[in-house]
């Protein structure tokens, strides 16, 4: 997971002397070194393709950390998710604009755990295994957008991602929660001994408006994305060009939206 391909999910050796938000050192699965043993460790995991990675996804973070009283939130960008009909852009360039968009905040780090895993990524695969190696007491909250939450408790196992974490989704202003809602009476119909309702709580964000398609919209039409993501992230997609109008992220954009 983290910073170096490293970790379980690569077989590699794990590194030592990495960096997280701000020059704060992780261990080997992204986790802060300081909390690595900290007893009852609020952990939040922001969950998410990062196709790219915007301020709405670092408000939303930083909203959490607040709201929440969280230690630390260790982003997570998916590698083969199960619910995105087109191609991402590279796993590592995505991986590399989270890694600088999170560089400044000290309780932000970033996790390589999905992106190197060969199978596909279901949440609770990625929960299972953080459980595994989280200090005693850890509780997990699983941050994402109320429409990814839909899609997640429908995929692999919801009764066992529920039992994992507690999810949060974060919604616009004005957001109809009503399929959430419907969704949640259902599966209390299906589980023992779990009520869904208390494990999956919203966090209204305003910025939500902004949203990885429209930045991928404007990149493709070569118009600016200034403070719609972060300085560092818009000049390393400059100069990729990963998502211009010729780029094969915008190709891709183009052949889905016929």
């Amino acid at each position: 997971m983290v910073t170096s391909g490293s970790g379980a999910a690569s077989g590699g050796a794990g590194g030592s002397g990495e960096f997280g938000g701000a020059g704060r050192p992780v261990d080997r699965d992204g986790l802060i070194a300081a909390l690595r043993d900290l007893p009852g460790l609020r952990l939040g995991i922001m969950g998410g393709a990062f196709d790219p990675i915007h301020m709405a996804h670092l408000v939303t973070a930083e909203e959490a950390l607040a709201h929440l009283a969280l230690d630390q939130v260790l982003f997570m960008p998916a590698g083969d998710p199960p619910h995105k009909s087109r191609q991402l852009a590279p796993a590592e360039f995505r991986y590399l604009l989270v890694s600088v968009a999170t560089a400044p905040h000290p309780r932000f780090s970033v996790s390589r755990f999905e992106i190197e895993r060969t199978q596909v990524s279901y949440t609770v695969d990625t929960l299972e295994y953080l459980a595994g190696i989280v200090p005693e007491g850890t509780e997990m909250f699983f941050i994402t957008g109320a429409d990814a939450v839909l899609d997640i408790l429908t995929w692999k196992n919801p009764a066992r991602v529920l039992e994992l974490a507690t999810f949060i989704a974060a919604t616009r202003p004005g957001y109809d929660l009503a399929k959430l809602s419907g969704l949640l009476a259902k599966l209390r119909s299906e589980t023992v001994g779990l009520v869904p309702e208390a494990r999956v709580k919203t966090l209204e964000v305003p910025a939500l408006a902004i949203s990885s398609s429209m930045i991928r919209e404007r990149l493709a039409a070569s118009k600016g994305v200034r403070y719609l993501v972060p300085e560092s992230v818009a000049e390393l997609i400059e100069k990729s060009g990963v998502y211009a109008s010729g780029g094969p992220a915008a190709a891709e954009e183009r052949k889905c939206a016929k």
